[in-house]
């Protein structure tokens, strides 16, 4: 009798002790942010009085407003803003394409795939020489719109990947009754099996549209003026002050959660989608 107690006071025992380890995993992924949010209510008296209590003593949203009165941050998110749409827009259209292809037709995808996967895995770095001269060369330089090409490099073997899997996974019936109605591949593709595959183009999109927006290695690069920065690449010059030993962090930290919102929304209003997506393929 008092093994059979054990035996089922066990289970209970052991979600709570789950759900004790989840917190823990929670609080320590989300204390960063919170000490971001909290750095960025700060005063600058505060903040360089060094103090490290839970919640500062007196909240204020002047680091926020001062990012777009004083720095003219909203130019640079509109920068950010262009870029990722248009690489978003790009990588899901040849993405859809080339994995619409590897699902569907005869050709070796096993080898395309590793190729494709090999190239999103390239150090970043390596490639920034090589763009550079090739960008000077054509006078691309400190310009935005060349970025969209440069982040393909991130975002469509992504797209690709994911596309390739979904599209796999759709019965090819869909498309060939619509091609005995007459229509074209690409007809059918664009009416029958992209709204069909609509958790995967959404997977898709949010990661490009992720990757875009952040970036910051080739913005660094190949950007000159501070007009045409993209939001992460003016982040750095907003906590600069006349005291070139002192970097204002709270003011850094203001604009870190100006541009981390909007990810932060999307992926908690898509999640449901994006995990769908990311789920493709991994039963058949």
């Amino acid at each position: 009798m008092p093994a059979l107690r054990r035996r089922l006071r066990w289970p209970g025992w052991g979600r709570v002790g789950f759900y004790l380890a989840v917190l823990v995993v929670l609080a320590v992924s989300l204390f960063p942010f919170y000490w971001i949010v909290r750095t960025s209510l700060e005063t600058s008296a505060e903040f360089s009085a060094g103090t490290t209590s839970l919640l500062p003593a007196h909240l204020t949203f002047s680091n926020y407003t001062q990012a777009f009165t004083q720095a003219d941050f909203a130019r640079p998110l509109l920068n950010s803003a262009i870029i990722a749409l248009a690489t978003t827009a790009v990588s899901v259209f040849f993405g859809s394409l080339a994995g619409y292809a590897m699902a569907r037709l005869r050709v070796p995808s096993g080898p395309i795939l590793t190729f494709i996967l090999v190239a999103g895995f390239f150090p970043v770095l390596a490639m920034v020489g090589p763009l550079f001269l090739l960008y000077r060369h054509l006078g691309f330089l400190d310009s935005i719109y060349p970025l969209i090409v440069t982040y393909l490099v991130y975002t469509l073997p992504i797209a690709t990947w994911l596309l390739r899997n979904f599209f796999a996974q759709i019965p090819p019936d869909l498309e060939e009754a619509a091609l005995v109605d007459g229509a074209t591949r690409l007809r059918a593709l664009w009416k029958v099996v992209v709204p069909v595959a609509v958790p995967g183009v959404f997977t898709a999109a949010i990661l490009s549209f992720i990757l875009a927006w952040n970036d910051f290695a080739f913005a660094l690069s190949f950007l000159q003026t501070p007009s045409k920065f993209t939001a992460p690449l003016a982040i750095v010059n907003l906590g600069q002050t006349q005291n070139a030993f002192q970097v204002m962090y709270n003011r850094i930290d203001a604009a870190v959660v100006i541009v981390t919102l909007p990810i932060a929304l999307l992926v908690l209003l898509a999640q449901r989608r994006i995990v769908s997506g990311l789920t493709a393929g991994a039963l058949r």
